[in-house]
């Protein structure tokens, strides 16, 4: 991931800034292109909470897993709103860094909510990730980790 937030810093949901390159170490990232005026959103960022705390707070070790949210909304204030309200304690890009559009590019963002599951060197895994989530549950975790190259380094 130091490829993708190379001299960035990501935000927490408490408002600290957060280095992407220690944060996002040997992690699988979810990238999660959402906003708060979005329905479809809010209705699967309770799902995207659930998988998060599951992996991460009910699993030993923690599962190297990480969520970093790129924001549609129209405000920081909104923004700030949407992640207190409804998400997990993930990271995000803050909400003035233009550096969205490029993601929004770079991951061929046409309609929100998106979930991509990227690997370390930010080479996608899946686009699918909200499908699976939905679809498979805590389950398509293990693949995404088979294909992120970092297996090696969890045990479960």
């Amino acid at each position: 991931m130091v490829d993708v937030f190379s001299g960035r810093l990501l935000v927490g949901k408490d408002g600290r800034s957060v280095d992407p390159e220690e944060a996002l170490q040997n992690k699988v990232v979810g990238l999660y292109f959402s906003a708060g005026w979005c329905s479809p959103c809010r209705d699967f960022t309770p799902l995207l909470c659930d998988f998060y705390t599951e992996l991460l707070e009910e699993t030993q070790p923690p599962a190297p897993f990480e969520v970093v949210f790129i924001s549609s909304d129209h405000s920081a204030e909104e923004m700030v709103g949407y992640m207190h309200a409804m998400h997990g304690d993930w990271l995000a890009l803050p909400f003035h860094d233009p550096y969205k559009h490029d993601l929004k590019k770079k991951y061929n963002i046409t309609a929100i909510p998106k979930l991509v599951i990227v690997k370390q060197t930010g080479e996608v895994i899946t686009d699918k990730g909200r499908k699976q989530i939905r679809d498979k549950g805590l389950s398509c975790f293990r693949n995404w980790l088979e294909g992120a190259d970092i297996f090696q380094n969890f045990s479960s």
